[in-house]
C-alpha cells in the first residue's frame, strides 16, 4: 500500500527510468524533514537536490559493468514528512509517518532507501526494519559524529540521539569513520562495548575493511550513511563537516564489502545540506546511491528475467 502523497519528485536517474511501485524491486523515498539542525541547515533541501542530479548520471556503472538501472527496476515514492511544506510536523509526527511507510515497503517487498534529510529519522526507519525482523540485525553507522547523546537542546529525538535511540532498541551497532563525540558518547562506547572503527585507524589500518567486517555478528545489516562521514573536501553539503572523512573508493570498497557478506535489508542516506552554486555534495550523494542499488542488484542476482 501506498503512502498518500504529500509533494511530487523528480524519479531517481529521470522519467525514462521510472518503474511502477507494483513492477519496482527498489523504491526511493525522500523525507525532507529538518527540524533539530543545529549548525548548517538545509537538509531538508537535500532529497529534491539529489533526485535532480540524479538525472545528470551514466546509467553505465564502470565498477560492475553493467547498466545496473534496468535490472533494478527504480520507482521513486512521493515525499513524506516534508517540513518545507509543513513546518510544524514534530519529531513524534515525522516517525511516525516513517515508520508507517517503510513498514509499507517492507511488507511489499521492496528494498528501500531513504533520502533525508536530517538523521534523526532513522530512528523511525529502522524501527520498522525492528518490528518487522524475525532476527536481528546490525545497523552500520557511516558518520563523522557519533549521535549518541541521551538528549541535545531539549530532544531526544534531535538528530544528534539517532544512535542513541538505537542502541536503546537493543540493536548492534557498528559506527564507522566517527571523529567527532562528547564524553558522554564516549562513556556509553566504552560500557556498551561498541566496536567503533575510528577515523584515524581507517587512514592508518589499511585492513580496516577486514576488521570492519569481522565485528559484525549477525548475517543482516542495514546501512545508515550521514554524509559528512564522508570528507568534506568531497563532500562539503552537509550540516556539521569535520575533517579527515573517508574518501569515495574506501567508501565504496567498505559497501560492496558489505554487500557481498551479508544481506542488506534497507539503507538510507542523511543531512545532505546543497552548497549555493555547487553541485558537487548532491551529484556525489546521487552516485553513492546508484552505488547501493548497484551493489545489492549484484549480491540479489537480478536481472530483468529474475523477479527475486
Amino acid at each position: 500500500m501506498l503512502v498518500q502523497p504529500s509533494t511530487t519528485v523528480v524519479p531517481f536517474l529521470g522519467a525514462e527510468i521510472k518503474a511502477s511501485y507494483e513492477a519496482s524491486r527498489v523504491v526511493i523515498l525522500p523525507i525532507p524533514y529538518e527540524a533539530t539542525t543545529t549548525y548548517r541547515k538545509g537538509c531538508e533541501n537535500g532529497p529534491d537536490a539529489l533526485l535532480e542530479a540524479s538525472v545528470q548520471l551514466e546509467y553505465y556503472d564502470d565498477e560492475l559493468e553493467r547498466e545496473t538501472c534496468w535490472d533494478a527496476r527504480i520507482y521513486t515514492h512521493p515525499a513524506i514528512a516534508d517540513t518545507r511544506r509543513s513546518p510544524s510536523i514534530s519529531s513524534e509526527k515525522m516517525l511516525l509517518l516513517t515508520r508507517e511507510a517503510v513498514s509499507s515497503l517492507i511488507e511489499d517487498g521492496k528494498f528501500a532507501i531513504a533520502l533525508g534529510g536530517e538523521h534523526s529519522i532513522t530512528t523511525g526507519i529502522v524501527d520498522a526494519y525492528r518490528q518487522a525482523a524475525t532476527e536481528p540485525f546490525t545497523v552500520i553507522q557511516i558518520d563523522a559524529h557519533g549521535d549518541l547523546r541521551h538528549e541535545y537542546e531539549g530532544s531526544i529525538y534531535n538528530h544528534a540521539c539517532v544512535m542513541r535511540r538505537i542502541v536503546d532498541m537493543g540493536l548492534p551497532t557498528l559506527p564507522i569513520a566517527i571523529r567527532s563525540l562528547c564524553k558522554e558518547e564516549a562513556d556509553l562506547i566504552q560500557e556498551k562495548s561498541i566496536p567503533v572503527i575510528w577515523a584515524r585507524e581507517i587512514a592508518q589500518d589499511p585492513n580496516w575493511i577486514a576488521r570492519a567486517i569481522a565485528s559484525i555478528h549477525t548475517k543482516r545489516v542495514f546501512i545508515t550513511i550521514d554524509l559528512d562521514g564522508i570528507d568534506p573536501a568531497l563532500m562539503p553539503g552537509v550540516g556539521t563537516p569535520e575533517p579527515g572523512g573517508l574518501n569515495w573508493y574506501a567508501l565504496t570498497a567498505f559497501l560492496r564489502r558489505v554487500f557481498e557478506t551479508y544481506q542488506v535489508i534497507g539503507c538510507d542516506i542523511m543531512e545532505l545540506a546543497p552548497v549555493v552554486d555547487s553541485v558537487v555534495s548532491q551529484f556525489t550523494a546521487a552516485k553513492l546511491v546508484y552505488k547501493l542499488i548497484g551493489y545489492q542488484a549484484l549480491a540479489k542476482g537480478w536481472s530483468n528475467n529474475n523477479k527475486g
